[in-house]
């Protein structure tokens, strides 16, 4: 059975109840290891909105080394981003990875919605904000790391999905058009959807599933080229009788 790492949205955690559905519904087919990234929810540390956070995912992939054969990635918005750069410079990498609503570069403000975000993130007042919502965010980085747009070609030969809605209104499908030209990556651009975590319907999280399963270890061998995809699949699937668990993991305070 492949173990699913989950990295999860800015601001949000395991515990938010759009995110826990997701993770019991991947635990239906798959073993789950959901973790808060650093500075978010149960965790320690400080938010860096994604650089420092590759860390936190790496250090969860290695865990999940210990109980499963193969493992893969699964992002959402900040942590479709991490899966991006994890995969391409993490120390225990997976076997694929899929990223949802993942942006191209770092601290994009592309739109009004991420404009407002990070202007809560940097502004005093807004970080006391930012507690209430249960994230403490570190101190601007003083260096810029590479984007994930810049990275993305070195994670071939691993399989590599990127999930993106026509309608998210906080990171554009532009970004997703990016990275699967940079990457080679597969692309699924749905009609209609909008962003992260609250934007997957159980059917997308099942074919999200059916797609790390069928491009990770034993899975891998069925596997056939396919080329982007520009809306949601709608075919029929028989209930699965395979059971899998979830188990939910905190970093520490962490480098």
């Amino acid at each position: 059975m492949t173990a699913v790492v989950v990295g999860h949205g800015f601001t949000n955690h395991v515990r938010k109840p759009f995110v826990f559905r997701i993770l019991g519904r991947l635990a239906r087919q798959h073993t789950v290891i959901a973790l808060d990234f650093r500075g978010h929810g149960r965790s320690g540390g400080r938010c860096t909105a994604g650089p420092a956070e590759v860390l936190d995912l790496d250090a969860a992939v290695h865990t999940a080394r210990q109980h499963a054969d193969h493992v893969a990635t699964l992002g959402f918005s900040m942590g479709g981003t991490v899966a991006i750069m994890h995969a391409a410079t993490g120390n225990h990498r997976p076997d694929a990875v899929a990223a949802v609503s993942a942006a191209s570069r770092w601290w994009t403000r592309d739109t009004e919605a991420m404009r407002r975000l990070f202007w809560l993130a940097e502004q005093p007042h807004g970080r006391a904000a930012m507690r209430a919502l249960r994230v403490r965010m570190a101190p601007p980085l003083t260096a810029i790391p590479p984007s994930p747009v810049e990275v993305v070609d070195r994670i071939a030969p691993t399989p590599v999905l990127i999930v993106h809605g026509t309608e998210d209104h906080y990171v554009p499908v532009d970004h997703a058009l990016a990275l699967h030209r940079a990457g080679g990556t597969e692309l699924w651009a749905l009609d209609g959807m909008r962003h992260a975590e609250t934007a997957m319907t159980p059917e997308l999280v099942d074919q999200v599933g059916d797609w790390l399963h069928t491009n990770t270890g034993a899975g891998a061998r069925e596997r056939a080229p396919s080329g982007p995809r520009s809306a949601r699949r709608r075919e029929e699937r028989a209930p699965s009788t395979r059971r899998g668990k979830t188990a939910c993991w905190r970093t520490s305070e962490a480098t």
